[in-house]
């Protein structure tokens, strides 16, 4: 897994009557009454697309974990992707996958959707940053590594907006350190605050940087940041200087993500 994401039912058995349980009403009647369902709705679709066994029944598998229906596509996927509503998308890295990614960020109701690569690298996913590709399954798809990273992203994919305040996004960045050092790096999450990357140059904690990027709709912006952590696999974090007052770009950017 490289990134690094309910509706709810309401509870049976309180029949509707103040101050009297379940179990006192069955006694006093004579009657048993069945118990609640345990079935649990799906609230939001997931479209997966040209995805072939076995990874396909395990990646639906994953997503009905969170409540989330998965939907077989082959065909005529971007007619289907124009007037259907998807809240999320896997394809395949591929080249073939282009002119559906391309109808799935131009599509009135789903250029928002959460947007999965199946297959690749973090590098060859950059091929792809274009189209705003929000994370990405490793192949061989492995069960707990699939598991983790719908869990990940499922809050963006349920629209459970308010406690999600990081967007999962894979886009390159390019970096200017203090000492006019430049370097390129891997988004993995951003935030109205900063971001989460990874680049194998050596960084510290501390560090001031000019980091540069785009996101789907948000030309190419330029920030001041500061390296705020890292860790041994070489992703660290980044943080907006508050007083760069470009870094509201990126806030009304993130509303505009959510809100859709």
């Amino acid at each position: 897994m490289t990134f690094y994401p309910f509706a709810k039912c309401r509870k049976a058995g309180q029949n509707g009557v103040t101050g009297i349980s379940p179990n006192a009403m069955q006694k006093s009647s004579g009657l048993v009454l069945a118990p609640p369902s345990r079935s649990r709705k799906t609230s939001a679709r997931v479209a997966l697309v040209d995805i072939k066994e076995p990874a396909r029944a395990l990646l639906a598998d994953c997503f009905k974990q969170f409540g989330i229906e998965a939907v077989v596509m082959t065909g005529n996927v971007r007619e289907r992707l124009q007037r259907e509503k998807m809240e999320a998308c896997v394809v395949q890295l591929a080249p073939e996958a282009v002119p559906v990614m391309e109808s799935v960020r131009t599509s009135v109701s789903n250029n928002r959707m959460v947007l999965y690569g199946l297959g690749g690298s973090a590098q060859e996913a950059m091929k792809f940053s274009k189209y705003g590709v929000n994370a990405v399954f490793h192949e061989p798809l492995e069960r707990q590594a699939a598991l983790k990273l719908v869990r990940a992203t499922q809050m963006l994919v349920l629209h459970e907006f308010r406690r999600y305040v990081r967007i999962p996004i894979i886009t390159e960045i390019a970096m200017v350190s203090s000492d006019n050092r430049r370097f390129t790096a891997t988004s993995k999450e951003i935030s109205t605050g900063g971001m989460s990357v990874k680049s194998p140059e050596e960084v510290s904690i501390g560090m001031e940087l000019e980091v540069s990027f785009a996101l789907l709709t948000l030309p190419r912006i330029w920030m001041r940041a500061q390296v705020s952590w890292r860790k041994p696999d070489k992703t660290f974090g980044v943080r907006f200087d508050a007083k760069d007052e470009r870094r509201m770009r990126i806030k009304e950017w993130i509303e505009a993500y959510l809100e859709n």
